[in-house]
């Protein structure tokens, strides 16, 4: 997998923001077979940071309705990278 493959999007919400501001840490969807020494290696080299920490979720995908017919979103995994202290935060619109 090349770095962008592994890392597919960050997720801008609120609460990601708020993390984002207060607590130095980067939420996004990676791919789900990547472990965290491919996302550490693709964030630092991606964003030009050092990485302190992540931690990975997998995320089941939700039972959606439309009406009779029923269906699952896809599963994916989300990742918090937390970047080491006096690292410069990355905006999202510089990639």
């Amino acid at each position: 997998m090349n770095l962008y493959q592994v890392v597919r999007r960050p997720i801008v919400t609120e609460k990601g923001l708020t993390k984002k501001e207060d607590e130095n840490t980067l939420t996004f969807e990676v791919h789900p077979d990547a472990n965290k020494v491919q996302v550490r290696q693709a964030i630092e080299k991606i964003f030009k940071v050092k990485v302190a920490d992540i931690r990975s979720m997998n995320i089941e995908g939700k039972l959606r309705r439309r009406g009779k017919f029923a269906g699952y979103r896809s599963d994916w995994k989300k990742v918090y990278v937390k970047l080491r202290a006096g690292e410069k935060m990355p905006e999202y619109a510089e990639i």
